[in-house]
């Protein structure tokens, strides 16, 4: 059996790493995925996916039309390093559309929070099937196409006097009271052994200096 490239890059890991590594890996999920729309204050969109990451999600998509998609480093803390961000930001196309597409087309139903009062509370919502968590706006909340279009709109019970919650406590509400659900039921929603072996295999190469010298070193030699 030829030596694999994930192995190879292992030597160069320490145990507790790789047993990190692992950890993670198993509470991996791509049942649920956060489509943020049009975020424009770029610590709202850093503290949401610190937030997603830390929660154990592995994709992110991120729909800029007035919005460009910007970071805040002390606010990220690296996270995006660990996770898949797909973003959206044709010029003179509807980014909404194309994401939602794309996302039915992987078979996610499209929920978005809202206020409104035809929504469901989150904790109600079923999980069974693939979930997509869409987020709109700080200020003007999610577009008309986002509702429209949504498979079911959630909202987030509360019982004080202010009206919302910033996007990042919104958005860790709703994943955490999903993700419980999920794990809670018989629904599969860890990661595929490829799509972990294919993780692995990138976390092991940012985990690595100059991985890219011993990968290239490594082919070279299994030629």
């Amino acid at each position: 059996m030829k030596p694999s490239l994930t192995g190879h890059l292992g030597q160069y890991i320490t145990d507790h790493r790789k047993k990190l590594i692992e950890q993670v890996l198993n509470h991996r999920t791509r049942h649920i995925t956060l489509v943020l729309e049009d975020i424009y204050q770029s610590q709202n969109a850093s503290a949401t996916v610190r937030t997603a990451e830390c929660l154990g999600l592995q994709d992110i998509h991120i729909i800029e039309h007035e919005n460009k998609y910007g970071t805040n480093k002390k606010v990220l803390k690296g996270s995006n390093k660990w996770i898949n961000i797909h973003r959206y930001k044709m010029k003179g196309f509807n980014n909404t559309e194309i994401c939602f597409r794309n996302l039915r087309e992987q078979g996610y139903r499209l929920v978005v929070a809202d206020p409104s009062p035809d929504g469901k509370p989150v904790h109600e919502v079923l999980v069974d099937s693939k979930i997509a968590l869409v987020m709109g706006n700080e200020l003007k909340g999610s577009s008309d196409f986002a509702l429209n279009q949504a498979d079911e709109k959630i909202f987030i019970p509360m019982y004080g006097f202010t009206e919302s919650f910033n996007i990042s406590v919104s958005a860790a509400i709703c994943l955490h009271t999903l993700l419980t659900k999920v794990k809670d039921s018989n629904t599969a929603w860890n990661l595929s052994s490829d799509e972990k072996e294919a993780l692995r295999l990138e976390w092991y190469r940012k985990s690595v200096r100059r991985s890219d010298l011993i990968e290239q070193e490594f082919l070279r030699m299994n030629q």
